[in-house]
């Protein structure tokens, strides 16, 4: 695990450390980020975790096989997914994320674009916020910069219920690069200091599947924006238009994606089967150890 207690800060450059609410995240080394989703339609474990120690016990299983933090997200954003309102996705998460935080040591992600949750989350125990809509719904900028954790700023065209009807980019990493661009200067105008932004070109949010090689080919391309780099491709509907596979067999070419994603820039690996990618991280970065930058 690359997570460390609050007193690691003082031993490690400033730069390759994220503080995620007290817990450490060590950017030396390729991050693995598990997903937890508390929801009952998303596209790949929803209705698996809904009960809190269902959720707890999957968490644990994560961190055991080498996770480095657990996004946890009460809302789906799958492609026709249904909105929840902010009561509920509280319900869902929040007793979840209390119990996890005393349950492991790495750093807890809320998945969330809600400035409310973001709040409870951040209460109950969680140290970084991801937002697929890069703190756009009102209030959100600023309930992020009020928590003083890292955020993770996502690229997504259009909305979750419409986002693959037909999505066009003249040239998709240059109009992806300046949208996050410009939601950095947005974050760190409302106080949020660049150092605690993170992001994420949204793969498979309102791109075709000539979008999504486009973004992972030219990846490198996104440095320049001089943040981390988090890519998440686990088992996304481009392996099944492209090998013909349901979501249960997509594993292998999860962890390809993800190797190329790591050689191509990213910093950060959103996945549903860490003992895999952890494994095939290490050997890849046993080859070609990380150079200690991390944009």
């Amino acid at each position: 695990m690359t997570a460390t207690t609050n007193s690691s800060l003082k031993t490690k450059h400033s730069e390759l450390v994220l503080d995620c609410g007290g817990r450490v995240l060590d950017l030396s080394r390729t991050v693995i980020m598990g997903v937890l989703n508390i929801t009952p339609d998303s596209f790949s474990d929803g209705g698996f975790f809904m009960s809190r120690d269902t959720a707890v016990a999957h968490a644990r299983k994560m961190v055991e096989e080498g996770a480095d933090i657990i996004d946890v997200g009460g809302e789906s954003t799958r492609p026709g997914a249904q909105a929840v309102s902010v009561q509920e996705e509280l319900d869902r998460v929040i007793p979840v994320i209390d119990a996890m935080a005393r349950a492991i040591p790495v750093p807890i992600s809320i998945d969330t674009s809600k400035p409310e949750v973001m709040r409870a989350a951040v209460a109950a125990g969680a140290g970084f916020i991801n937002d697929v809509r890069a703190l756009r719904e009102e209030g959100a900028l600023q309930a992020a910069a009020a928590q003083q954790v890292p955020v993770c700023l996502m690229h997504m065209q259009g909305e979750p219920r419409s986002m693959q009807h037909h999505p066009v980019y003249a040239d998709v990493v240059v109009e992806v690069r300046d949208f996050l661009q410009r939601r950095i200067e947005a974050c760190v105008a409302a106080g949020i200091p660049r150092q605690r932004l993170i992001v994420d070109p949204g793969f498979g949010f309102g791109k075709a599947v000539e979008h999504n090689l486009e973004l992972l080919q030219r990846l490198g391309e996104l440095r320049a924006l001089g943040t981390p780099i988090l890519a998440g491709l686990s088992r996304k509907s481009m392996i099944g238009a492209l090998l013909g596979l349901p979501v249960e067999q997509r594993l292998q070419a999860s962890v390809a994606l993800a190797l190329i994603a790591v050689q191509n820039g990213a910093t950060m690996l959103r996945v549903h089967d860490v003992r895999a990618t952890r494994e095939a991280i290490r050997m890849f970065e046993a080859v070609y150890p990380r150079t200690g930058e991390v944009a």
